[in-house]
């Protein structure tokens, strides 16, 4: 059986797509929980305003540019919402102490699964070695990943 190589490119592509639902998924159950927060604790309403606004920047920056710039921006913004969430649990927030052990709280559990997720993604394109200018053109390709993946001419 032979093992498929896939190109740089392409594993670029599906992790800065992986990155980009992730962002918006933050940005979608913060959405969801806001509508309670208005009313609760403004303050908090307006942090996920500002969480879900960043995550649509990000997501926009990933689209666009990648880069390790744009992971540690991804990375950081869900990290930013692990940190409120085990806040928000252990000690409380300021006027919101409600929510004081209560880990299991449906949203709470898929806002930390896809934080998770995204801050594991983050970091491995933020580590992972980047291609030396050398490795990029076309012969370096060819070497590695044949002929037909890099769009040879018969």
């Amino acid at each position: 059986m032979q093992t498929q190589q896939h190109s740089p490119h392409t594993r670029d592509a599906t992790a800065r797509s992986v990155g980009i639902v992730g962002l918006l998924g933050i940005g979608l159950i913060h959405l969801l929980d806001s509508i309670g927060k208005f009313s609760e604790t403004r303050y908090i309403f307006w942090m996920y305003i500002a969480l879900i606004v960043g995550a649509i920047a990000v997501a926009g920056l990933l689209l666009h540019r990648g880069g390790r710039l744009a992971w540690g921006a991804a990375g950081v913004l869900a990290l930013s919402a692990i940190a409120g969430y085990v806040l928000s649990r252990t000690t409380g927030l300021p006027s919101a102490k409600g929510d004081i052990g209560n880990w299991t709280e449906p949203l709470g559990l898929a806002s930390l699964f896809v934080e998770g997720c995204l801050v594991a993604l983050s970091l491995y394109e933020v580590l992972r070695p980047r291609p030396t200018v050398a490795e990029t053109r076309p012969e370096a390709r060819e070497r590695r990943f044949g002929r037909e993946a890099v769009g040879a001419r018969l």
